[in-house]
């Protein structure tokens, strides 16, 4: 029964029940319809609990008393939860959950716009997303921005909820299985994109760690949850969770999306031999599915 307490809410959001119960309704509707394999529904669920977890528990008090968790929950929010819902590629399974009607009215119409074309060509941009991901993690990381954030709780709500999105446009961009196009990025600039993310990551987590003054005073305002803990080792801690755990969710990245490439470029060689003995492929959609949406993100991403 304690237990169940930490599930209890610290402090409720509608909106985070809304997007989360929502999510999990369309994939349960669109795995009956989308091929998805045992081990990225797993994922998507590990990924999608995560975000829960860090977002509606209890534990939401010790990330507002304490700079190592409040960084343990940002790395769950903009590292940990949203790679593995990538990972997982639940695209085509989400999309099969809406209803059909709804598909063709709103969401194609509304994708189809030139306002939403243009923002997805701004923020899927190679550079933009880098500047995005790493942006974001200094911005709300600067002493008078972070201590208006944790003081306010609309403003800390938008901390968090930023963190969340910008971690799923990333990793859905750099781990999207299927060749260019349809994917947004060739294989090889998804490698570097990832790549280019760890250096300032490194960087910010060595200054916070070895500055020998407080920076975030804020915890020692409003009371901290670990009172055991000195505020320059808490502060270290944090750097630590922003230089390791955080780079190497980079480099994890990195090996994911060299694994695509290496795939891709192996069918690709292979239709290329068939093609110099003089024989016809049997089936071209089934190595890089271009027929239709479905098949093109649940085929690829089923045989990772």
């Amino acid at each position: 029964m304690d237990l169940l307490v930490w599930l209890e809410p610290w402090e409720p959001s509608p909106t985070v029940v809304i997007a989360i119960v929502g999510a999990a309704i369309l994939f349960v509707r669109g795995v009956r319809h989308a091929r998805v394999s045992p081990l990225r529904q797993a994922a998507f669920w590990f990924g999608l609990v995560a975000l829960y977890v860090v977002l509606h528990t209890r534990l939401d008090y010790y990330f507002e008393h304490e700079f190592f968790m409040h960084r343990l929950q940002h790395l769950v929010l903009h590292h940990l939860g949203p790679f593995f819902i990538a990972w997982s590629y639940p695209g085509a399974a989400l999309r099969a959950g809406i209803p059909f009607n709804w598909r063709q009215r709103f969401l194609k119409r509304a994708t189809r716009t030139k306002p939403m074309r243009i923002a997805f060509d701004v923020i899927f941009h190679p550079v933009v997303a880098v500047v995005l991901f790493v942006g974001l993690i200094y911005f709300w990381l600067l002493s008078p921005i972070h201590f208006k954030a944790m003081l306010d709780w609309r403003l800390y709500r938008v901390m968090n909820w930023s963190m969340a999105i910008d971690g799923l446009l990333f990793w859905w961009l750099v781990l999207d299985p299927r060749p260019a196009p349809p994917a947004r990025l060739a294989p090889g600039r998804r490698i570097m994109m990832v790549i280019a993310a760890i250096p300032p990551q490194i960087v910010l987590g060595a200054l916070i760690f070895f500055t020998p003054r407080e920076l975030y005073p804020i915890y020692s305002i409003c009371g901290r949850a670990f009172t055991w803990i000195s505020p320059i080792r808490d502060q270290q801690i944090g750097g630590l969770l922003i230089w390791i755990p955080g780079s190497m969710m980079s480099v994890i990245g990195a090996l994911v999306a060299l694994r695509h490439w290496m795939r891709l470029s192996a069918r690709a060689r292979l239709r290329e031999e068939r093609a110099s003995l003089g024989q016809r492929p049997q089936s071209a959609p089934r190595d890089l599915p271009v027929s239709s949406s479905n098949r093109t993100e649940g085929g690829e991403a089923s045989r990772l």
